[in-house]
């Protein structure tokens, strides 16, 4: 098979499952855990790759927990999500939809107000200076309980406190013991301020979570949805109304979600016609980044350069961008490819 790899660094691409601390480099945690030294996190970046081995999903929710904990000031957040968005365009993604948990930081007693105008200078000041447009997914961390539900759809509903940036609305964390019913009332909430609703759904559950964020929080995208292959209604209903499945390989295996790459059911996804978009999750501490996911998910489907592409144009179909910003991405997939090709 040809070596996709060259062709996926240079292919323009949109990414839509990804997480605000989860995206943070070796070198930034490190400087954060050296700004903090009270932290357990390390402050060598070499280290942080044993650091980041997780023995199962809980273990890895307490990890990202600790990294989360770094992030105490508005100049943190800052720091932080300027060098997510350049290391973003070192991968030529063009769009990205950023899951951001803002009551992780509110409740550790960062202003919100402060922590929103942090965000929003990031995110400008990275789109003027790397041509990467950001757009924020303001999720509820559901190991937090209601109360957390609560908090977070104030945040991404109040007039004049709602980033200009903020497009969806998710929920996050363990769904062991955290049921998506629960949280309706928020993402109602959400919904009738504009946003989009995005939650997790049947990453280490089964099926019946996927059909509760849909039947009761109304997905419009599904945040992994790696179960959807033990109910073939759900994989026709997924199909049938184009709800998207953000897919995340790499963290599927990290977090033992899927026990081996091999087995991952994403060929089963596509087979059954399903809008799958390739993602990262949280790429530096999966040790992957979004490249990799798209070479990854290649070799699982057996593509070449034009069903990658094809591929990419799924997950800017799947965005939240304005119907002229897709048309203008999707343009420049084709011609990318095309020129590829030719030569």
């Amino acid at each position: 098979m040809t070596d996709l790899h060259p062709f996926i660094a240079g292919l323009p691409k949109a990414e839509l499952h990804v997480h605000h601390v989860g995206s943070a480099s070796p070198r930034i945690v490190a400087e954060l855990a050296a700004r903090h030294p009270d932290s357990k996190v390390p402050t060598d970046p070499e280290a942080l790759t044993d650091y980041f081995s997780f023995t199962d999903f809980a273990h890895f929710i307490d990890v990202y927990l600790s990294v989360v904990d770094l992030v105490r000031t508005p100049e943190d957040v800052r720091l932080l999500t300027f060098e997510v968005a350049r290391d973003m365009a070192r991968q030529n993604i063009r769009y990205a939809e950023l899951t951001i948990t803002p009551y992780s930081s509110t409740r550790r007693g960062i202003d919100e107000r402060a922590f929103m105008a942090a965000i929003e200078d990031a995110r400008k000041a990275a789109e003027a200076e790397f041509g990467t447009i950001l757009r924020w997914c303001f999720d509820i961390p559901g190991e937090a309980g209601l109360v957390s539900a609560e908090e977070t759809a104030r945040l991404a509903t109040t007039d004049g406190l709602r980033p200009e940036g903020l497009v969806s609305f998710g929920l996050g964390g363990p769904e062991i013991g955290v049921p998506r019913p629960q949280f309706k009332p928020y993402f109602d909430q959400a919904r009738a301020a504009g946003l989009r609703s995005v939650p997790h759904a049947g990453e280490t559950t089964g099926p019946q979570t996927i059909w509760d964020a849909i039947n009761d929080l109304g997905a419009e995208r599904i945040g992994h949805g790696t179960s959807s292959v033990q109910d073939p209604a759900l994989l026709a209903h997924l199909a049938e109304h184009r709800i998207a499945l953000e897919v995340c390989p790499t963290s599927n295996i990290a977090t033992r979600a899927v026990a081996t790459l091999d087995e991952h059911p994403i060929r089963q996804m596509v087979d059954a016609g399903v809008l799958v978009t390739v993602n990262s999750d949280d790429p530096p501490m999966f040790g992957t980044d979004l490249n990799n996911e798209y070479a990854v998910a290649a070799r699982l489907l057996g593509l070449d350069e034009r069903g990658v592409a094809a591929l990419a144009k799924n997950a800017v179909e799947a965005s939240f961008l304005d119907p002229a910003g897709k048309a203008r991405i999707a343009a420049e997939i084709d011609t990318y490819t095309d020129t590829w090709l030719a030569r």
